[in-house]
Formats: structure tokens, sequence, C-alpha cells
């Protein structure tokens, strides 16, 4: 019998990445890697239901923290996204060698769902599907007009050190390396299946760039839970449903 709980670490040119991996049986099947947002972790309450869901639909589940978050290593105001793409890939390698594994899935929550949907892009080919709550598909865009947490800056010339929330700061680089990047263009890329779900009571990523992402996609079911906020912390319930639902639909349909 797999152990129901283990933890995982790799890493990814020289940073140590940690994980909780946990599988709802002994069988192969498919694993999904799930990553948190910003300045979160890979224990935050609403993460640890969406993973509860998942294996209760069949999923094995890989939540891990990234660089500068969490138990990982890297120091906050030193991460972008495309050290996230890279910690992302890299954790992709490690799931690709287990033989438990059968398909892979992404999952991430804002930053997080923004990362999983641009490895998605890049290599569509070893992703099945996607599970995005409130993708932060906004940030290359803020990083390009200059906007980051509600505080206006000109992008030519990015304060630094850039002050976020909680006491902590970016270094400059985090808006040169995110205005670099084309949303569009990831999602485009990804043939395959994708869910999005967000909160109709979100205060942090605008309902109009998960709906125009929702309308790109080739493959995808947008669920909008009334109340719910940014961190899922209203209808709990509602957002594992839903989640285990679809999940457990695309294993039917497979």
């Amino acid at each position: 019998m797999a152990p129901a709980r283990e933890s995982v670490t790799v890493t990814d040119d020289g940073v140590r990445l940690v994980g909780i991996l946990e599988r709802p049986s002994a069988e192969p099947g498919p694993l999904v890697l799930v990553l948190h947002g910003f300045t979160s972790a890979k224990d935050r309450p609403h993460t640890v239901a969406a993973c509860v869901a998942m294996r209760e639909a069949g999923f094995a589940t890989l939540r891990f923290d990234l660089y500068g978050h969490g138990e990982s290593g890297g120091e906050f105001r030193k991460h972008t996204l495309h050290k996230w793409i890279s910690n992302t890939l890299t954790v992709m390698d490690w799931a690709e060698r287990q033989d438990f594994v059968t398909e892979l899935w992404l999952s991430g929550h804002s930053q997080g769902g923004l990362t999983a949907a641009l490895v998605a892009g890049t290599a569509p080919e070893r992703v099945r599907g996607l599970v995005l709550r409130a993708p932060a598909f906004m940030i290359p865009r803020c990083a390009r007009e200059g906007e980051m947490l509600g505080v206006r800056f000109d992008p030519s010339q990015i304060p630094e050190p850039f002050p976020t929330i909680k006491g902590l700061t970016l270094d400059a680089d985090y808006f040169r390396s995110a205005r670099a990047i084309r949303v569009e263009e990831a999602i485009d890329a990804f043939p395959g299946s994708v869910l999005l779900l967000h909160g109709e009571a979100d205060d942090v990523v605008p309902l109009r760039d998960v709906e125009t992402a929702a309308g790109r996609y080739r493959s995808c079911k947008l669920a909008l839970i009334p109340g719910e906020t940014h961190h899922f912390d209203q209808a709990r319930e509602h957002m594992k449903s839903v989640i285990r639902d679809w999940l457990s639909q695309q294993r039917t349909d497979k």
C-alpha cells in the first residue's frame, strides 16, 4: 500500500524545492502538480482543500513551494515568473520518472495559476489538462503598464526595492521578466482540457481577464462561484465539488 502522504524534495539550479505528495491509492494514475500564489505557500487551507477534491476524483496531488516561498529556497524579493516556470518544469521532470504517474496535470492559484498556464503553453505535449483558480493572467500586462497591487509606477524606471504586501519587497527583475511574457500565446498553444474557477467577489484578479482566457482556450469550462473571494474562503465546499465533479468527468471521458 502506498503511503498516503510523503515529502518530496527536488533541486532546480541549486535551489531546494519542497513538496507534499498525496495519493488516493497505490494504483498508478494521474498526478496533479499544484502551485500556490504570490506570498503564499503549499499548505494554505484553500490549496489543501482543492487537493482533497482532486484526490476524491482519483488524482494524486503534489503541492510544492516555489522559489522564495514556504519551505523552498531562494529569496522572495528575487523570485520571478521565469524562475517559477523553471521550478515547475523541474518538478515535472521528477514526476515523469515515477512509475505510478500515468499522466500529468497542472493546477494553480493566482500567480501559480498563471505559471501553470505558461508552463502548459510551453510544453503542451507534457500536460493533460489544467485546473486554474483565479489565475492572475493580468500580471504581465500590469508589469508593462506600470501597476502592481494598486501601486502605480513608471515601467521604464521601476522603483527598487518595490514594496508589495506583508512588508515584502521585489527586485525590479520581477517586472522586467513579467513584461516580456505574452499570456495569449501560451493560452493559444494549449489544446488540452481546462477548468477555470473564479469567485464573483474576487477583488484581486479581474474577471474580464479570466473570461477572455476562457474564450481563447480550445476546451474550457469557466465556473463562477457566487460570493467567493480571491482566496476561496467563503464557499470552499462549492469549489471542491466543482473540481471533483469536473475531474471525475475527465477520467470518464478519456
